[in-house]
Protein backbone atom coordinates (compact mmCIF):
# COMPACT_ATOMS: atom_id res chain seq x y z
CA UNK A 1 0.00 0.00 0.00
CA UNK A 2 1.43 3.34 -1.33
CA UNK A 3 0.40 6.89 0.66
CA UNK A 4 0.41 9.45 -2.07
CA UNK A 5 1.10 12.40 -0.30
CA UNK A 6 -0.29 15.48 -1.91
CA UNK A 7 1.07 19.04 -1.10
CA UNK A 8 4.40 20.21 -0.16
CA UNK A 9 3.66 23.70 1.44
CA UNK A 10 4.84 25.05 4.77
CA UNK A 11 2.77 23.29 7.35
CA UNK A 12 2.97 19.60 5.26
CA UNK A 13 6.51 18.63 5.68
CA UNK A 14 7.50 17.66 9.44
CA UNK A 15 4.41 14.95 9.02
CA UNK A 16 5.27 14.08 5.57
CA UNK A 17 9.28 12.87 6.64
CA UNK A 18 8.02 11.19 9.72
CA UNK A 19 6.57 8.57 7.28
CA UNK A 20 9.23 8.75 5.24
CA UNK A 21 11.82 8.28 7.86
CA UNK A 22 8.88 5.06 9.48
CA UNK A 23 9.70 3.30 6.42
CA UNK A 24 6.44 3.43 4.52
CA UNK A 25 6.11 4.02 1.01
CA UNK A 26 5.27 7.46 -0.04
CA UNK A 27 4.96 8.96 -3.31
CA UNK A 28 4.94 12.97 -3.03
CA UNK A 29 2.66 14.90 -5.33
CA UNK A 30 3.67 18.37 -5.58
CA UNK A 31 2.31 21.08 -8.65
CA UNK A 32 5.52 22.17 -8.57
CA UNK A 33 8.08 19.41 -8.34
CA UNK A 34 11.44 22.01 -7.53
CA UNK A 35 9.88 23.23 -4.16
CA UNK A 36 8.92 19.36 -3.03
CA UNK A 37 12.35 18.79 -4.37
CA UNK A 38 13.74 21.56 -2.09
CA UNK A 39 11.48 20.64 0.96
CA UNK A 40 11.93 16.27 0.93
CA UNK A 41 14.46 15.64 -1.97
CA UNK A 42 16.85 13.96 0.47
CA UNK A 43 14.84 11.57 1.89
CA UNK A 44 11.97 11.09 -0.99
CA UNK A 45 12.62 8.75 -3.53
CA UNK A 46 9.78 9.41 -5.85
CA UNK A 47 8.28 13.04 -6.19
CA UNK A 48 5.95 13.72 -9.28
CA UNK A 49 4.07 17.04 -10.93
CA UNK A 50 0.67 16.82 -8.97
CA UNK A 51 -2.60 16.91 -10.93
CA UNK A 52 -5.55 15.32 -10.41
CA UNK A 53 -5.48 13.02 -13.62
CA UNK A 54 -2.41 11.70 -12.73
CA UNK A 55 -2.92 11.16 -8.97
CA UNK A 56 -6.50 8.97 -10.18
CA UNK A 57 -4.33 7.02 -12.64
CA UNK A 58 -1.50 5.93 -9.67
CA UNK A 59 -3.97 5.02 -6.98
CA UNK A 60 -4.47 1.43 -5.97
CA UNK A 61 -6.70 -0.31 -3.96
CA UNK A 62 -5.82 0.25 -0.12
CA UNK A 63 -3.58 3.14 -1.13
CA UNK A 64 -3.91 6.52 1.32
CA UNK A 65 -4.29 9.56 -0.41
CA UNK A 66 -3.50 12.93 1.62
CA UNK A 67 -4.23 16.03 0.73
CA UNK A 68 -2.45 19.27 1.72
CA UNK A 69 -4.28 20.63 -0.94
CA UNK A 70 -6.22 23.98 -1.23
CA UNK A 71 -9.66 22.91 0.51
CA UNK A 72 -11.66 23.07 -3.01
CA UNK A 73 -9.36 20.13 -3.70
CA UNK A 74 -10.15 17.43 -1.10
CA UNK A 75 -13.48 16.33 -2.68
CA UNK A 76 -11.76 15.99 -5.96
CA UNK A 77 -9.06 13.70 -4.00
CA UNK A 78 -11.66 12.02 -2.06
CA UNK A 79 -13.51 11.20 -4.75
CA UNK A 80 -10.22 9.61 -6.98
CA UNK A 81 -10.05 7.65 -3.96
CA UNK A 82 -13.47 5.69 -4.08
CA UNK A 83 -13.13 5.16 -7.52
CA UNK A 84 -9.66 3.44 -7.10
CA UNK A 85 -10.94 2.30 -3.72
CA UNK A 86 -8.19 3.96 -1.75
CA UNK A 87 -8.27 6.12 1.54
CA UNK A 88 -8.48 9.64 2.01
CA UNK A 89 -6.59 11.88 4.57
CA UNK A 90 -7.12 15.97 5.62
CA UNK A 91 -6.07 18.37 7.93
CA UNK A 92 -9.20 20.34 6.89
CA UNK A 93 -12.86 20.79 8.35
CA UNK A 94 -15.15 17.88 7.31
CA UNK A 95 -17.23 20.28 4.00
CA UNK A 96 -20.85 19.29 3.41
CA UNK A 97 -20.15 17.89 0.20
CA UNK A 98 -17.41 15.42 2.01
CA UNK A 99 -19.74 14.44 4.56
CA UNK A 100 -22.25 13.36 1.49
CA UNK A 101 -19.52 10.86 0.76
CA UNK A 102 -19.86 8.75 3.77
CA UNK A 103 -22.13 5.97 2.57
CA UNK A 104 -20.40 5.33 -0.63
CA UNK A 105 -17.16 5.27 1.52
CA UNK A 106 -18.98 3.34 4.60
CA UNK A 107 -20.61 0.82 1.80
CA UNK A 108 -16.56 0.36 0.09
CA UNK A 109 -15.19 -0.26 3.40
CA UNK A 110 -12.88 2.72 3.01
CA UNK A 111 -11.59 5.45 5.55
CA UNK A 112 -12.14 9.18 4.69
CA UNK A 113 -10.82 11.13 8.08
CA UNK A 114 -10.41 14.91 8.23
CA UNK A 115 -10.10 17.62 10.82
CA UNK A 116 -7.02 15.85 12.42
CA UNK A 117 -4.08 18.57 11.89
CA UNK A 118 -3.97 21.17 14.83
CA UNK A 119 -7.29 23.35 14.99
CA UNK A 120 -8.90 21.46 13.76
CA UNK A 121 -7.44 17.98 15.25
CA UNK A 122 -5.73 18.06 18.43
CA UNK A 123 -8.15 20.09 20.03
CA UNK A 124 -10.49 17.79 19.02
CA UNK A 125 -8.58 14.71 20.85
CA UNK A 126 -8.13 16.91 23.73
CA UNK A 127 -11.97 17.65 23.90
CA UNK A 128 -12.57 13.76 23.98
CA UNK A 129 -10.48 13.21 26.68
CA UNK A 130 -11.85 15.99 29.29
CA UNK A 131 -15.33 14.63 28.11
CA UNK A 132 -14.07 11.09 29.12
CA UNK A 133 -12.77 11.98 32.13
CA UNK A 134 -15.63 13.68 33.27
CA UNK A 135 -17.91 11.54 32.31
CA UNK A 136 -15.68 8.94 34.83
CA UNK A 137 -15.18 11.46 37.63
CA UNK A 138 -17.09 11.14 40.48
CA UNK A 139 -18.49 14.63 39.83
CA UNK A 140 -20.16 13.70 37.26
CA UNK A 141 -24.27 14.04 37.12
CA UNK A 142 -26.86 14.73 34.63
CA UNK A 143 -27.69 17.75 36.52
CA UNK A 144 -24.48 19.52 36.44
CA UNK A 145 -24.23 23.31 34.60
CA UNK A 146 -21.20 22.67 31.93
CA UNK A 147 -19.24 24.94 30.49
CA UNK A 148 -16.68 24.19 27.53
CA UNK A 149 -13.77 26.54 25.85
CA UNK A 150 -11.66 25.96 23.09
CA UNK A 151 -8.60 28.24 22.24
CA UNK A 152 -6.09 28.15 19.21
CA UNK A 153 -4.03 30.25 17.43
CA UNK A 154 -0.79 31.05 16.42
CA UNK A 155 0.90 34.24 17.63
CA UNK A 156 4.46 35.48 17.20
CA UNK A 157 6.78 34.09 19.69
CA UNK A 158 8.55 37.70 20.02
CA UNK A 159 5.56 40.16 19.58
CA UNK A 160 5.55 43.29 17.22
CA UNK A 161 3.79 46.47 17.23
CA UNK A 162 0.97 44.56 14.90
CA UNK A 163 0.83 41.77 17.57
CA UNK A 164 0.90 38.98 15.03
CA UNK A 165 2.72 37.40 12.18
CA UNK A 166 2.20 35.56 9.04
CA UNK A 167 3.67 32.80 7.93
CA UNK A 168 1.63 32.55 4.49
CA UNK A 169 -0.33 34.55 3.07
CA UNK A 170 -2.09 36.48 4.79
CA UNK A 171 -5.93 37.05 2.87
CA UNK A 172 -7.08 34.37 4.42
CA UNK A 173 -6.64 35.83 7.95
CA UNK A 174 -8.65 38.67 6.11
CA UNK A 175 -10.95 37.33 4.48
CA UNK A 176 -11.74 34.96 8.27
CA UNK A 177 -12.40 38.54 9.54
CA UNK A 178 -15.29 38.92 7.83
CA UNK A 179 -17.14 35.82 8.73
CA UNK A 180 -19.82 35.33 11.43
CA UNK A 181 -19.63 32.87 14.44
CA UNK A 182 -22.20 31.27 16.72
CA UNK A 183 -21.62 29.99 20.22
CA UNK A 184 -23.46 29.40 23.28
CA UNK A 185 -22.72 32.65 25.86
CA UNK A 186 -24.60 32.08 29.10
CA UNK A 187 -27.56 29.11 28.03
CA UNK A 188 -28.05 31.65 24.62
CA UNK A 189 -26.92 31.46 21.42
CA UNK A 190 -24.28 34.07 20.81
CA UNK A 191 -24.59 35.29 16.74
CA UNK A 192 -21.76 37.69 15.77
CA UNK A 193 -21.41 39.17 12.16
CA UNK A 194 -17.48 40.33 12.89
CA UNK A 195 -14.92 38.17 15.52
CA UNK A 196 -14.22 42.05 16.82
CA UNK A 197 -17.71 42.06 17.93
CA UNK A 198 -17.15 39.40 20.83
CA UNK A 199 -13.73 40.05 21.79
CA UNK A 200 -13.09 38.71 25.41
CA UNK A 201 -9.73 38.19 27.77
CA UNK A 202 -8.96 34.89 28.71
CA UNK A 203 -6.19 34.59 31.11
CA UNK A 204 -4.01 30.76 30.02
CA UNK A 205 -3.84 28.40 33.00
CA UNK A 206 0.52 28.20 31.79
CA UNK A 207 3.34 27.68 34.11
CA UNK A 208 3.51 31.54 34.10
CA UNK A 209 0.21 32.91 33.74
CA UNK A 210 -0.81 34.96 30.57
CA UNK A 211 -3.44 36.64 29.31
CA UNK A 212 -4.71 36.76 25.78
CA UNK A 213 -7.73 38.35 23.82
CA UNK A 214 -9.97 35.34 22.31
CA UNK A 215 -13.35 35.47 19.82
CA UNK A 216 -15.41 32.77 18.51
CA UNK A 217 -15.29 31.49 15.04
CA UNK A 218 -16.98 29.36 12.70
CA UNK A 219 -19.88 27.43 14.14
CA UNK A 220 -19.48 26.19 17.25
CA UNK A 221 -22.61 24.36 18.07
CA UNK A 222 -22.48 21.03 15.57
CA UNK A 223 -19.27 20.12 17.97
CA UNK A 224 -21.45 19.37 20.98
CA UNK A 225 -22.86 16.52 19.47
CA UNK A 226 -19.42 15.53 18.06
CA UNK A 227 -17.85 15.75 21.08
CA UNK A 228 -20.14 13.40 22.80
CA UNK A 229 -22.27 15.81 25.06
CA UNK A 230 -25.87 14.17 25.87
CA UNK A 231 -28.30 16.13 24.94
CA UNK A 232 -29.76 16.44 28.23
CA UNK A 233 -27.05 18.52 29.51
CA UNK A 234 -27.46 22.03 30.85
CA UNK A 235 -24.80 23.95 28.84
CA UNK A 236 -24.41 27.15 29.94
CA UNK A 237 -21.12 28.15 27.42
CA UNK A 238 -19.74 26.22 24.38
CA UNK A 239 -17.59 27.93 22.28
CA UNK A 240 -14.37 27.24 20.02
CA UNK A 241 -12.77 29.84 18.73
CA UNK A 242 -9.33 32.15 18.26
CA UNK A 243 -6.91 33.67 20.56
CA UNK A 244 -4.70 36.25 19.92
CA UNK A 245 -1.94 38.25 21.30
CA UNK A 246 -3.19 40.95 24.24
CA UNK A 247 -3.50 44.58 22.30
CA UNK A 248 -4.32 42.85 18.99
CA UNK A 249 -7.79 44.36 18.97
CA UNK A 250 -6.00 47.98 19.47
CA UNK A 251 -3.64 47.07 16.82
CA UNK A 252 -5.66 45.43 14.28
CA UNK A 253 -8.76 48.82 15.02
CA UNK A 254 -8.15 50.57 11.52
CA UNK A 255 -8.09 47.05 9.88
CA UNK A 256 -11.42 46.06 11.21
CA UNK A 257 -12.65 49.56 10.45
CA UNK A 258 -11.81 49.36 6.75
CA UNK A 259 -12.37 45.48 6.38
CA UNK A 260 -16.41 46.61 7.53
CA UNK A 261 -16.68 48.89 4.86
CA UNK A 262 -15.80 46.99 1.98
CA UNK A 263 -17.92 44.43 -0.49
CA UNK A 264 -17.64 43.40 -4.07
CA UNK A 265 -14.76 42.93 -6.76
CA UNK A 266 -13.61 46.17 -5.76
CA UNK A 267 -13.73 45.40 -1.54
CA UNK A 268 -11.99 41.93 -3.20
CA UNK A 269 -9.28 43.88 -4.52
CA UNK A 270 -8.48 45.75 -1.73
CA UNK A 271 -8.33 42.96 0.66
CA UNK A 272 -5.42 41.86 -1.69
CA UNK A 273 -3.49 45.21 -1.82
CA UNK A 274 -4.24 44.99 2.35
CA UNK A 275 -2.93 41.42 1.97
CA UNK A 276 0.31 42.17 0.16
CA UNK A 277 1.04 44.79 2.59
CA UNK A 278 0.66 42.96 5.55
CA UNK A 279 3.18 40.53 3.90
CA UNK A 280 5.65 42.81 2.85
CA UNK A 281 5.37 44.30 6.45
CA UNK A 282 4.95 41.52 8.90
CA UNK A 283 5.80 38.78 7.61
CA UNK A 284 8.05 36.15 9.63
CA UNK A 285 11.98 36.40 9.08
CA UNK A 286 13.79 33.38 8.32
CA UNK A 287 14.44 31.39 11.21
CA UNK A 288 12.53 33.45 13.04
CA UNK A 289 10.17 31.50 15.49
CA UNK A 290 6.43 31.32 15.46
CA UNK A 291 4.51 29.89 18.28
CA UNK A 292 0.99 28.19 19.05
CA UNK A 293 -0.88 28.09 21.91
CA UNK A 294 -3.96 25.72 22.53
CA UNK A 295 -6.68 25.48 25.95
CA UNK A 296 -9.65 23.28 25.94
CA UNK A 297 -11.22 23.66 28.81
CA UNK A 298 -14.71 21.63 30.71
CA UNK A 299 -16.05 22.72 33.77
CA UNK A 300 -19.06 21.34 35.83
CA UNK A 301 -20.93 22.99 38.42
CA UNK A 302 -23.37 21.96 40.51
CA UNK A 303 -25.04 24.56 43.18
CA UNK A 304 -22.86 27.25 41.72
CA UNK A 305 -19.97 25.64 42.83
CA UNK A 306 -17.34 24.01 40.74
CA UNK A 307 -16.86 20.12 40.66
CA UNK A 308 -14.93 18.94 37.34
CA UNK A 309 -12.58 21.50 36.19
CA UNK A 310 -9.70 20.18 33.74
CA UNK A 311 -7.79 22.25 30.80
CA UNK A 312 -5.53 21.36 28.07
CA UNK A 313 -3.26 23.67 27.74
CA UNK A 314 0.00 24.06 25.02
CA UNK A 315 2.50 26.14 24.43
CA UNK A 316 4.50 25.58 21.31
CA UNK A 317 7.33 27.16 19.11
CA UNK A 318 9.31 27.11 16.32
CA UNK A 319 13.04 25.44 16.93
CA UNK A 320 15.51 23.43 15.60
CA UNK A 321 12.89 21.39 14.26
CA UNK A 322 10.96 23.90 12.16
CA UNK A 323 8.22 26.19 12.98
CA UNK A 324 5.27 25.14 15.67
CA UNK A 325 2.76 25.09 12.86
CA UNK A 326 4.38 23.17 10.94
CA UNK A 327 4.73 20.01 13.28
CA UNK A 328 1.41 20.87 14.62
CA UNK A 329 -1.04 20.39 12.05
CA UNK A 330 1.43 17.71 10.04
CA UNK A 331 2.56 15.46 12.55
CA UNK A 332 -1.87 14.26 13.60
CA UNK A 333 -2.11 13.75 9.75
CA UNK A 334 0.76 10.99 9.64
CA UNK A 335 -0.47 9.23 12.95
CA UNK A 336 -4.16 9.33 10.82
CA UNK A 337 -2.52 7.80 8.06
CA UNK A 338 -0.58 5.40 10.25
CA UNK A 339 -3.84 4.96 12.04
CA UNK A 340 -5.83 3.82 8.28
CA UNK A 341 -2.49 1.57 7.53
CA UNK A 342 -3.24 -0.21 10.69
CA UNK A 343 -7.05 -0.68 10.43
CA UNK A 344 -7.58 1.15 13.49
CA UNK A 345 -10.33 3.95 11.73
CA UNK A 346 -13.51 3.19 10.89
CA UNK A 347 -15.21 3.02 7.45
CA UNK A 348 -16.92 6.23 6.02
CA UNK A 349 -16.25 10.08 7.01
CA UNK A 350 -15.10 11.14 10.30
CA UNK A 351 -13.21 13.46 11.83
CA UNK A 352 -10.39 12.86 14.48
CA UNK A 353 -11.51 10.24 16.19
CA UNK A 354 -12.78 9.46 20.06
CA UNK A 355 -11.97 6.35 20.55
CA UNK A 356 -10.26 6.58 23.92
CA UNK A 357 -7.10 4.20 23.17
CA UNK A 358 -6.25 6.49 19.97
CA UNK A 359 -6.82 9.72 22.07
CA UNK A 360 -4.01 8.56 24.65
CA UNK A 361 -2.16 7.72 22.38
CA UNK A 362 -1.65 10.44 20.03
CA UNK A 363 -2.04 12.72 22.36
CA UNK A 364 0.99 11.40 23.91
CA UNK A 365 2.60 11.41 20.53
CA UNK A 366 1.78 15.28 20.37
CA UNK A 367 3.39 16.14 23.53
CA UNK A 368 6.35 15.42 22.21
CA UNK A 369 5.89 18.44 19.13
CA UNK A 370 5.23 20.97 22.19
CA UNK A 371 7.56 22.81 24.83
CA UNK A 372 4.60 22.74 26.90
CA UNK A 373 1.18 20.25 27.12
CA UNK A 374 -0.58 19.73 30.05
CA UNK A 375 -3.35 18.46 31.58
CA UNK A 376 -4.03 20.80 34.22
CA UNK A 377 -7.15 20.39 37.32
CA UNK A 378 -7.77 23.47 38.55
CA UNK A 379 -9.65 21.89 41.66
CA UNK A 380 -6.51 20.61 42.62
Amino acid sequence: MTIHWCGTGLSAIPGLRRLIAAGHPVTVWNRTVTKATEAVGDVATDIRPYTLEALTAALQPGDVAVSMLPADQHVLVAKACLAAGAHFVSSSYIAPDMRALDAEFRDKGLVNINEIGLDPGIDHLMAHDLVARYRASAAYDAGNVISFTSYCGGVPKVPNAFRYKFSWSPLGVLKALRSPSVSLRNFSELRVARPWDAITAYDAPLPQPESFEVYPNRDSLPFIADYRFDPDWKLRDFVRGTIRLNGWSEAWAPVFREIEGLSGDAGEARLREMADQFWRDNAYGEGEPDRVVLFVSLKAEREGRAVFHETWAMDAWGDARGTAMARLVSVPVSLAVEGVLSRALPAGVHPAPHDPRLVAAWLDQVKGLAQYMARVDHLG
